[in-house]
């Protein structure tokens, strides 16, 4: 089978970051950045994997030659979301660099408006 691996070696990316500046595509990176948002929350290697795997095939079978850190950005979140909504917050906030406190209210509000629909409550926010 011919993965995202095999196609990296024949067909290096790039990631065009915020400043315009390019650098290699690296999973590492990727998965760095998962596990810091992820860290002493309830998810797995396995759960970190099953992001950073779709994310490098979709972009390498998107994206030829380059892809702007924002597309990385969005479907890490997009999966991250579904897996820990705790550490997709977290990935969010810097991934978003929130520039102020409703910045990151209005990223949070449909997260919890969903769980009242689903739930017929708000969520409950231990403060102790």
């Amino acid at each position: 089978m011919s993965g995202p691996s095999n196609r990296s070696k024949t067909f290096p990316l790039k990631v065009i970051k915020k400043d315009e500046s390019r650098e290699p595509f690296d999973p590492a990176k990727l998965r760095a950045g998962l596990e810091k948002a992820c860290y002493k929350r309830p998810v797995s290697t396995e759960q970190i994997e099953s992001i950073v795997r779709p994310v490098e095939s979709e972009v390498y079978g998107n994206h030829f030659g380059e892809v702007p850190v924002t597309v990385l950005g969005e479907l890490v979140m997009q999966y991250l979301k579904a897996i820990d909504q705790v550490a997709y917050v977290r990935f969010a906030s810097v991934y978003r660099a929130f520039k102020d406190v409703s910045a990151f209210v209005n990223e949070v509000e449909p997260m919890l408006a969903e769980h009242k629909q689903r739930n017929g409550r708000a969520p409950q926010v231990n403060r102790g």
